[in-house]
C-alpha cells in the first residue's frame, strides 16, 4: 500500500496541525514498515522534529519541481495530481482539513481529517474572508473524500450537522500525544527547569495558545479565591488577547502570581507537566484537546471546561466546570490542591484512561480505514 500525505503542516508547523501530522505519519510508518508513505510538501524547511521521519526507510518526501516550485501553493491545492499518479499513490490523506481540488477524477482514493468546525460554531472569532475560504475547503473535502476522519465524537457531530454528511462516512480516530509525555523526566532536568523559570513549589499549569477561545482569563480570575502561595503558569503562543490578560493581572495585583511563557522548547514541556500540581483547560470550545492528553499522560490531575469535547479527552475521573464560572474553577482547583488522595487518584485513573489514545490503537484504526477505503 502506498499512502500519500499532505505534509505541509508536518514540515512547516511546530504545534497543532504540525504535531498531529507528524504523529500520524510516525505512528503508521513505525507500526507498518511494509507500507510506503510519501509526504507531499510545497516547501522544504529544516525542522529537527522531522528527524524521526527522515530516518524511516518507508518514508519519502516529495516536493514540487519545475515551475511549481514558484507556484507551490497552487501545486498543493490542485496541480499536485500528476505527481500523485506518477508515484502510484493508492490513497491520499489530507491531514489538515482539506484535499486537492480534482483528486476524485484521478481515481485515487482519498481520506481527510477534520479537526474542528470552530469557524462555524464561533464565526465572530474569524474574519469573514477566512470563514468563506475555510467553508469552501472543508465542505469540498468532506463531500469528495471517500472517508472522513474526525478527531472526536463532537467534531463528527458537527461534520454531519453543518455539512449534511452521512454519519457512516465519518470515523472517529482519537489522537494520542508524543511519547515523551509518557516518560518520567529525570529529577536533575526538572530541577533545571524549575530554577530556570523560577517555578513555585505549587503551581497551576495551562498550555495552549493565549487567545480568547482558550479562555486563560478564567484561570487568572480564579486566583482571587485560591491560596496566595499558589501560582499560575501559562505556556502558549502569544496573541493580542495576552495583552488583555496582562492588563488584568497588573490591575488586580496578580503580577507575582501569574507567569506567561511564550517560547518554551518542546524538550522542556514535559518537565512543566510533571512539576505542576494541577492542569486547567477552560477553553470554550475544542476539536479535541491534546494538552489534556499530555497532562493525563504525565500523571497530572486535569480540570477542563464543559461545552465541547473535553470530556472525551479527559474521561470521567477528570473534573469539569462551566467556562464562564471562575468561582467553580477555583473551587475545583482548591479541591485538588487540598486533597492529596484525590489528586493521586485522579492522576492514576487518568493515566489508565489515556491508554485508549495509544499510538498502537491509532495505527490499527488508520490501517483498517485505509483497507476499507481501498475495498470500495
Amino acid at each position: 500500500m502506498r499512502i500519500g500525505y499532505d505534509a505541509k503542516r508536518a514540515v512547516q508547523n511546530n504545534t497543532g496541525l504540525g504535531n498531529y501530522s507528524r504523529h500520524i505519519i510516525e505512528t503508521l510508518s513505525g507500526y507498518y514498515p511494509e507500507t510506503s508513505l510519501l509526504l507531499f510538501s510545497p516547501k522544504k524547511k529544516e525542522n529537527p522534529r522531522l528527524d524521526v521521519l527522515k530516518s524511516r526507510k518507508n518514508v519519502r518526501f516529495i516536493f514540487p519541481s519545475g515551475i511549481w516550485r514558484l507556484l507551490s501553493s497552487f501545486w498543493r491545492i490542485s496541480a499536485i495530481k500528476p505527481d500523485l499518479k506518477k508515484h502510484s499513490i493508492d490513497i491520499f490523506h489530507g491531514l489538515s482539513n482539506e484535499l486537492p481540488f480534482g483528486t476524485k477524477k484521478t481515481g485515487i482514493k482519498s481520506v481527510v481529517t477534520i479537526h474542528d468546525l470552530i469557524f462555524l460554531r464561533y464565526p465572530g472569532l474569524y474574519k469573514p474572508l477566512d470563514r468563506m475560504i475555510y467553508r469552501l475547503k472543508f465542505s469540498y473535502a468532506c463531500r469528495n473524500a471517500d472517508k472522513i476522519i474526525a478527531v472526536s465524537e463532537c467534531t463528527k457531530r458537527d461534520i454531519v450537522s453543518f455539512f449534511n454528511i452521512p454519519s457512516e462516512k465519518v470515523e472517529v480516530v482519537y489522537q494520542g500525544c508524543h511519547p515523551d509525555f509518557l516518560k518520567p523526566v529525570a529529577q536533575e532536568k526538572k530541577n533545571r527547569v524549575r530554577g530556570k523559570y523560577q517555578l513555585a513549589d505549587k503551581f497551576i499549569l495551562y498550555v495552549g495558545s493565549i487567545e480568547p477561545r482558550k479562555n486563560l482569563m478564567l484561570a487568572v480570575r480564579s486566583l482571587s479565591e485560591i491560596n496566595r502561595h499558589v501560582r499560575l503558569v501559562a505556556i502558549g503562543k502569544r496573541t493580542s488577547y495576552q495583552t488583555s490578560v496582562e492588563e488584568f493581572v497588573g490591575k488586580n495585583g496578580l503580577s507575582d502570581r501569574v507567569k506567561i511563557l511564550n517560547r518554551i522548547s518542546f524538550e522542556e514541556l514535559p518537565s512543566f507537566y510533571q512539576l505542576a500540581s494541577v492542569f486547567v483547560y477552560p477553553s470554550f470550545f475544542e476539536g479535541f484537546g491534546i494538552p489534556v492528553i499530555e497532562a493525563l499522560s504525565s500523571g497530572l490531575p486535569v480540570i477542563a471546561a464543559t461545552g465541547s469535547c473535553l470530556e472525551e479527552a479527559g474521561g470521567e475521573h477528570s473534573l469539569y466546570i462551566d467556562p464562564h464560572d471562575h468561582q467553580a474553577l477555583a473551587k475545583q482547583i482548591n479541591k485538588v490542591l487540598n486533597d492529596p488522595d484525590l489528586a493521586a487518584a485522579m492522576a492514576e485513573k487518568g493515566k489508565q484512561y489515556v491508554q485508549r489514545f495509544s499510538a498502537h490503537h491509532t495505527a490499527k484504526e488508520l490501517s483498517r480505514i485505509y483497507k476499507e477505503v481501498l475495498s470500495f
